[in-house]
Formats: structure tokens, C-alpha cells, sequence
């Protein structure tokens, strides 16, 4: 791997990323609102800032997400939920890396293994639910994982060598997660971005359009 795109590169697992792929020598491109003023969930801001970089990632990862936006907490009832929320959660949890990929396509080479990823959650899995409750949040992620595996029939068309899919980083201790952990054990994050980077080598491009979590297990739909 010669050159990595990471989205959201200010997050805790964004920047744990950055940290692990330059120590691996790799030349790391990150984007991020903070630092860019790259807004996912606006077309206009993601053309502009992917609009200027030149093709050739091996590597596209989009480590952008919120479990709580706007003060709307993950609701444990059907009672709880709003238009405004879910709403929200679609924006930034789906559409935002939808828009990358959209604008991502012509910075993938075609003629060696490429791989464009986002970070997805085992609660987006359908099949995996058996708790309910967080239904903005998990649905917002079902539909991302949704846009990942329809994205991965069309870059293979185009792409041959090319992967595109979804991953769970397990719970990582940072900001993202520091309210809702409850009993999981926290994953520090260059331990969590050293995992996706090992799941990620490890994929074929038979694999394109898959859901994975961090030990490179597949997550049902």
C-alpha cells in the first residue's frame, strides 16, 4: 500500500489510522471538518475537497460517524424517535459516505487491488438484533451497509481488482462511544486501527461488497 485517504482523520479511530498507515511508510492524505472543512453530509464540500486530489489510493476509508447528534441520544423506545433525528442520522451516518464514494470513484486505480471502505456497527446488522432500541442510529447503518455492497456491484465493473465494503471497529474508547459502552470492553484506538488495517490486507477482492468486523469476521445483514 502506497497511498491512503482517510475521512474524518480527526476522530479518535480517523486519526489512529493516519498515525498506524504513516508509521507503516504509507503517504496519507486526511480530510476532515475540523481541519478541512470537509462536511460529508454536503455534495458541494465533498466535490470540492476530493475534487483537488490527484488518482491513485490504494486506500479510501471514511471514518466519519456520531452515535448522538443535535443532543439526540440513541432512543430505547419507538416512542422517542423523530423526523429531525433520524433524519440526522441518515445525513451523516449514510449519505455523507455515500457522497464520498460518489466523488471517490476516479481516485481508485484500475489496474491493481484497491480497497474503499466505511466504518459501519454490528447494530446496523438486521440479522443480528436481538436488543431493538437505537433505531435512528441502526438504521442509518443498515442502509450505509446497503450503499456499500450496491456500490461494490458497479466498482467491480469498472475496478476489477477493487473492494469495496463495510467494517465494525468493535467499541473503541473514544468520545464516539464514552456514554454508551456499558459493559463492553473498550478497544484503545491504535489497537482498533491496527485491527481494520489487518482485515482490510487480508481481503480478496472476491470479498468486495462485504460487511466485516475487526477480526475479519462477517457481520450478518
Amino acid at each position: 500500500m502506497e497511498k491512503a485517504l482517510i475521512i474524518g482523520a480527526s476522530g479518535g479511530i480517523g486519526a489512529a489510522l493516519v498515525a498506524a498507515l504513516q508509521a507503516r511508510g504509507v503517504a496519507v492524505t486526511g480530510l476532515s471538518r475540523r481541519d478541512d472543512g470537509l462536511d460529508v453530509t454536503h455534495e458541494d464540500s465533498v466535490a470540492a475537497c476530493l475534487g483537488g486530489l490527484e488518482p491513485g489510493f490504494d486506500l479510501i476509508l471514511v471514518a466519519t460517524g456520531a452515535l448522538e447528534i443535535g443532543g439526540a441520544a440513541p432512543e430505547k423506545t419507538i416512542r422517542r424517535v423523530t423526523a429531525q433525528a433520524m433524519a440526522d442520522q441518515f445525513a451523516l451516518n449514510c449519505i455523507g459516505p455515500s457522497l464520498v464514494l460518489k466523488h471517490s470513484l476516479r481516485l481508485l486505480p484500475r489496474d491493481r487491488r484497491a480497497v474503499f471502505a466505511a466504518l459501519s456497527a454490528r447494530v446496523g446488522s438486521i440479522g443480528d438484533n436481538a436488543l431493538g432500541g437505537w433505531y435512528s442510529y441502526r438504521t442509518a447503518k443498515a442502509a450505509l451497509n446497503q450503499m456499500i455492497h450496491t456500490g461494490a456491484i458497479e466498482l467491480a465493473r469498472s475496478h476489477r481488482h477493487a473492494l469495496c465494503v463495510a467494517l465494525h471497529p468493535g467499541t473503541v474508547a473514544t468520545d464516539f462511544t464514552a456514554e454508551y459502552a456499558a459493559s463492553h470492553d473498550r478497544v484503545p484506538p491504535d489497537r482498533a486501527a491496527s485491527n481494520l488495517l489487518g482485515v482490510i490486507e487480508a481481503l480478496t477482492p472476491a470479498e468486495t461488497g462485504g460487511f466485516f468486523d475487526w477480526q475479519g469476521k462477517r457481520v450478518a445483514w
